[in-house]
């Protein structure tokens, strides 16, 4: 199960793709972690898949897919609180229609783990009745926050049950194969129920950029910079932007200063920039949002020509360094400080909540 998103796909075969080839990224130890699953999936008797809410079927690990759809599961989309709303209600439809369990949530939301582990004991009531230990497993690829579930897991368990063994919190870490080992961790007593804590364990061959949540370094910034805003471009996000650039500015701006708005109002950001960190991060958001809005505007060709589309998502990069105040340097026409910057803010949720993948009946 892919999610291959038409403006995705159009987006994967672009010119800035080219050459990239199938992105290999399966160290020992995640060969080896994955075979531990397998053997560990035939002792489960639930599993909770964890997703990023954002990529609700391109973050699935493709391998075990068929071994994971025999098995009790509940599908968890994290992050959650990054997503657009309106689309992860059709979403939970759309798994719903599939009966197939699932809950979106946000890791760090003890109201969401909560909901989780009613679901979770809602699903085993049968299972309760013919086994004294029952046990849950924990399966994502990395990036999806998967280890970040598990420790809040480990915190309300801890309050809800009365649970004598010591308990050890998973580690995480932002990078792929932080949590490598596998290891078990009690969450209630009468019966007992033991949550496995798994690796994040990616498919052997990355075919594209949209499959997975794989680290920036292995793909490469630039190009995953350049795929996200070829879709934006294809899906007009840019000029969506301008009325709400429009709502802001009129909020912000005195009518009667406009007069100054090029020396004091610069002037005025500036000070807001060294009084607060965040005022510094809104306020960068807002030139981004208006710097792509605005070079989306003036362009002149045709989105349905890659070709055009690419020199449109040149100019924006350009652009956007002069924006995160990049110096230029003579000869450099890579695009790789600016592409990071942007990244960065894509994956916090700054500019704005969004689903990459497609509903399958939009396909």
């Amino acid at each position: 199960m892919r999610g291959l998103t038409r403006a995705g796909k159009r987006a994967s075969e672009m010119a800035f793709n080219a050459g990239g080839g199938a992105i290999n990224w399966f160290p020992g130890h995640m060969a080896a972690a994955s075979r531990a699953i397998r053997d560990r999936l035939k002792l489960a008797d639930l599993v909770i898949e964890v997703r990023d809410a954002r990529i609700p079927l391109s973050s699935a690990n493709e391998d075990l897919q068929p071994v994971l759809a025999a098995k009790r599961r509940i599908l968890a989309l994290n992050k959650k609180d990054l997503a657009n709303p309106n689309i992860m209600n059709m979403w939970l439809d759309h798994f719903q229609s599939c009966k197939q369990d699932c809950i979106s949530l946000n890791a760090h939301s003890s109201n969401s783990i909560n909901q989780l582990l009613g679901l979770v004991e809602l699903k085993l009531r049968e299972a309760i009745l013919k086994e004294p230990t029952l046990l849950v497993m924990v399966v994502g690829v990395p990036n999806v926050g998967k280890s970040a579930l598990i420790n809040s897991i480990h915190r309300i368990a801890s309050s809800r049950f009365p649970v004598n063994d010591k308990m050890k919190r998973a580690r995480v870490g932002p990078l792929p194969g932080v949590t490598q080992d596998i290891a078990g961790y009690k969450i209630a007593s009468q019966p007992s129920i033991y949550v496995l804590d798994t690796p994040g364990v990616l498919v052997p061959s990355i075919p594209d950029m949209e499959t997975g949540a794989v680290k920036d370094s292995v793909v490469g910034e630039e190009r995953i910079a350049k795929y996200l805003l070829s879709l934006l471009n294809i899906r007009k996000t840019p000029l969506h932007w301008e009325r709400l650039l429009h709502r802001r500015e009129e909020f912000d701006e005195d009518p009667d200063d406009s007069c100054e708005k090029g020396s004091r109002g610069s002037l005025q950001r500036r000070q807001r920039f060294n009084n607060s960190d965040a005022l510094y991060v809104q306020d960068l958001v807002k030139e981004v949002q208006r710097t792509l809005c605005s070079t989306a505007m003036e362009f002149t060709g045709n989105l349905d020509e890659d070709n055009e589309l690419e020199s449109l998502i040149d100019s924006q990069l350009v652009a956007l360094r002069k924006v995160f105040r990049i110096p230029h340097k003579p000869l450099d026409e890579s695009h790789g400080p600016a592409s990071k910057k942007l990244l960065t803010l894509f994956r916090s949720g700054k500019l704005g909540p969004f689903i990459l993948d497609d509903l399958p009946s939009q396909q």
